[in-house]
């Protein structure tokens, strides 16, 4: 039997083994191969149907590919994460430090030569759509009781154009009190996904789902702060939250990483319902402070975390929570589907 007829049958195992009416998705980023990685193994003891890395998997920062493959290396002899590998099905997308360097996006010159690692370490199905376009986007599916439910894997580095770096002159009105990278983008022909990407997300969005994850390396959800994130675009935010409301796609929640914090932002968009955005970043990294986020309804979470989405097709709702190294959960947020309705 081939690799990929043995991932479908794995798929199918799983998918067919959810508990009663429910599927349970861990997630996390920010994990440094040079570290213990003891939450792994807290992650599998929570025992989530699936783990997704959303990026900076492992911490390479490398034009030099056996460099970047000496890291994955490092990472696949880690007990712990063995200890997580075995216990679940493992998904995965990539941010700027697995991608190749701090911040990069379309310009980095070894993107391919990066996707083919970053492939081969996360057992790529020999016939995936990700081998026949460029970037790592990618979806999945699954039903339970035959309510479907769409996981959308979102690629912000293969084909986004350079942010624009931060100038006091451009926003010398700023408010915020410490030192910025990036200002906002205002140019409309400069992209965050790129245009295959745009079509392959309005027709996923078109299809028929009763519950839609979209995995975001990078927040969606928070307000302006002068780091990394889809509020450097705001013309291209918009244009999803357009999409979203054109395509009326319902249930839909964002989970994404990259901060070394967690926490819960929502954005309040015109006629569209709610949209959520679960951080969870600091599977080994932490910062000692918090950007400022006029949309953050829960955290910050400053210590070592991992994300953990529920659906309970019985309830009809979903659960968003962060847990931390110790297994106390910092953050905890129920939605029922009816919330995420656009209102006809």
């Amino acid at each position: 039997m081939n690799f990929s007829a043995l991932f479908f049958l794995i798929l199918i195992f799983v998918s067919s083994n959810f508990s009663a009416q429910t599927l349970r998705i861990a997630f996390g980023s920010c994990g440094h191969q040079d570290t213990e990685l003891g939450i792994y193994k807290v992650i599998a003891q929570s025992k989530p149907d699936y783990f997704i890395f959303l990026g900076d998997n492992i911490y390479g920062d490398t034009r030099n590919m056996e460099v970047l493959q000496s890291k994955y290396d490092q990472l696949s002899v880690n007990p712990n994460f063995r200890v997580l590998q075995d216990s679940t099905q493992i998904l995965a997308t990539w941010d700027d430090h697995d991608y190749g360097e701090n911040d990069a996006g379309r310009h980095y010159p070894m993107k391919e030569e990066s996707k083919a690692l970053f492939l081969n370490f996360f057992k790529e199905p020999n016939d995936s759509d990700r081998y026949k376009h460029k970037g790592v986007y990618t979806s999945y599916e699954f039903k339970i009781k035959q309510k479907k439910i769409q996981l959308l894997v979102l690629d912000t580095r293969t084909f986004r154009d350079n942010m624009t770096l931060f100038d006091s002159l451009v926003l010398k009105d700023s408010s915020l009190k410490y030192e910025l990278d990036y200002v906002p983008t205002l140019s409309m022909d400069s992209t965050f996904l790129g245009d295959a990407q745009w079509i392959w997300l309005g027709n996923k969005l078109k299809e028929k789902a009763d519950y839609r994850i979209i995995v975001s390396s990078t927040q969606f959800g928070i307000s302006y702060n002068g780091y990394e994130s889809w509020s450097n675009f705001p013309h291209e935010r918009n244009k999803l939250l357009q999409l979203i409301l054109k395509t009326k796609a319902n249930g839909l929640v964002f989970i994404s990483g990259d901060v070394h914090y967690g926490e819960l932002s929502k954005v309040n968009y015109p006629g569209l319902y709610p949209i959520y955005d679960l951080t969870a970043s600091g599977l080994s990294e932490s910062l000692h402070f918090a950007t400022p986020n006029s949309n953050r309804i829960q955290g910050p979470v400053m210590e070592n975390h991992f994300g953990l989405l529920t659906i309970n097709t019985k309830k009809k709702e979903l659960q968003l929570q962060v847990i931390n190294h110790k297994k106390e959960i910092k953050i905890d947020h129920k939605i029922g589907l009816k919330v995420l309705k656009i209102k006809r």
